[in-house]
């Protein structure tokens, strides 16, 4: 595998590294690199002792070994788009016109360059096996450790997940939910659909990957650098792509390539990046 490459100087954000990744400045020419296998994950979950639960639906792409991944809004995904991404040239699908597309590609991309490891600055945490609900709030309990806040701090959440915002009250943090799907939280709390227009009262942002694929993530990222707020992201979208931007206006990253917790009992794998720049 090609090694991580430095940063230029200056501001990383997410179209620069798609366009480095289409230049091969990040590795080796995306229009020698095919995708093998391209899929959907689809999940409905409800938690046993939870009153409410949730759909997921994700985009993955096989590029040798590696797994690039970007959430999308369920039934989203034409079975067309997954034939026309079956075998295509890695170089086709970083342009390809569906940004959920986009982010997969250059997720598997980084991904086939750089797996996570401690030798690209990952720290691996195990997640026991255990019911849906002990590993969820184990992942959870080790997100909301990538914060470094006083008690009584307010956190934007982007993406509510109830094992977070349950992790997060363990810690005395105070939250703003936010999601596009608005409604309650598992505790009656109105979940806001405007996440943007919240940050200015909170003090850290912890937000989801898959950001990245709804268009999202740029204007909070813009906003934690130029406030100087933490950004921690949880990623299952973009695994691969967030850590690129440590330094950038995200301070920490959970990654969580593909197979991801909720779809097996047994352990599994979270990858944690700190600090500065890769």
């Amino acid at each position: 595998m090609t090694a991580v490459r430095p940063a230029s100087a200056g501001t990383v954000t997410y179209e620069t590294l798609l366009a480095r990744a289409r230049g091969g400045e990040l590795g080796p020419d995306p229009a020698g690199l095919r995708v093998a296998v391209a899929f959907t994950t689809r999940q409905a979950v409800r938690h046993d002792g939870r009153g409410t639960g949730y759909r997921n639906e994700v985009l993955g792409l096989r590029v040798g070994a590696a797994v690039g991944s970007c959430a999308v809004e369920p039934g989203a995904t034409a079975d067309g788009v997954l034939e026309e991404c079956a075998g295509a040239g890695v170089d086709r699908l970083l342009d390809h016109p569906l940004e959920p597309v986009r982010v997969a590609a250059l997720d598997a991309y980084l991904m086939h360059v750089a797996p996570h490891s401690p030798a690209h600055g990952a720290r691996p945490v195990r997640v026991p096996a255990g019911t849906s609900l002990e590993k969820s709030r184990a992942r959870a309990r080790a997100v909301v450790g990538l914060l470094n806040l006083p008690p009584g701090a307010t956190v934007l959440v982007v993406g509510v997940v109830n094992s977070l915002l349950e992790a997060l009250r363990a810690r005395r943090l105070a939250y703003v939910p936010c999601d596009f799907k608005g409604g309650l939280t598992e505790w009656g709390e109105a979940v806001a659909g405007d996440a943007l227009a919240e940050a200015h009262r909170c003090d850290a942002l912890l937000v989801s990957g898959m950001t990245l694929g709804n268009g999202t993530f740029e204007p909070l990222r813009r906003h934690a650098r130029e406030h100087g707020k933490q950004l921690v992201m949880f990623a299952q979208s973009g695994s691969a792509v967030l850590p690129r931007l440590l330094g950038h206006g995200v301070s920490a990253v959970c990654a969580e390539p593909y197979p991801f917790f909720w779809l097996d009992g047994g352990p599994s794998t979270l990858h944690l990046y700190q600090g500065g720049a890769r």
